[in-house]
């Protein structure tokens, strides 16, 4: 049997910053008010994974009589969750916090459920697919309120550019869902 030499846990001796703290920021903003901000971005961040390995998975397992129209578009959301993903990844690092990542975080702050692993038929995932993206515009619109409750321009600027992204996206969608698209089955009628 090969080794797991090479999954031992890091030396806590290089952790710069420790998972759920908060620190000083060079933004200025209160630590208390940046800590509610990291929380709430936190939570952003783990719908947006969930939400792009939803989209991906779905991009792979595609078929049907729109097939190509609608995988070029899931592959493009994917890339545009991705963007958002780093966007507020990094606004969470300024802010003196951890960005959310790995299985645990993630479940720990999801506001959304994880998809099963199974493969579902193309009108199930994309109603799926924007079912997430409605959770996360949600969210999102009471962080942009947070944001500016608290003080922070910034972050309400960046939440309100990348939900007109997911707006767009699942405005797109439910074009898609539309009883005139995706041909319908007897069972689903």
């Amino acid at each position: 049997m090969a080794s797991r030499s090479h999954l031992r846990k890091p030396d806590a001796v290089h952790v710069r910053r420790e998972w759920g703290t908060v620190v000083e920021n060079d933004l200025r903003l209160p630590r208390e008010a940046a800590a509610m901000l990291v929380d709430a971005l936190n939570a952003e961040l783990s719908g947006l994974y969930i939400l792009f390995n939803q989209v991906r998975k779905h991009y792979w397992t595609v078929e049907g009589a729109e097939s190509t129209e609608v995988a070029d578009f899931l592959a493009s959301a994917a890339d545009r969750l991705a963007e958002t993903t780093d966007d507020v990844a990094l606004r969470v690092h300024a802010l003196g916090g951890v960005p959310v990542c790995g299985p645990m975080g993630i479940r720990e702050h999801a506001p959304m459920y994880i998809e099963a692993a199974n493969r579902y038929d193309l009108r199930s995932s994309l109603a799926r697919d924007l079912d997430g993206y409605a959770t996360l515009a949600v969210r999102m619109r009471e962080h942009v309120e947070l944001a500016a409750e608290l003080g922070d321009a910034a972050t309400g600027e960046l939440l309100r550019g990348r939900l007109r992204v997911l707006e767009a996206d699942a405005q797109t969608l439910d074009r898609y869902l539309a009883d005139d698209t995706l041909v319908r089955n007897d069972a689903t009628r």
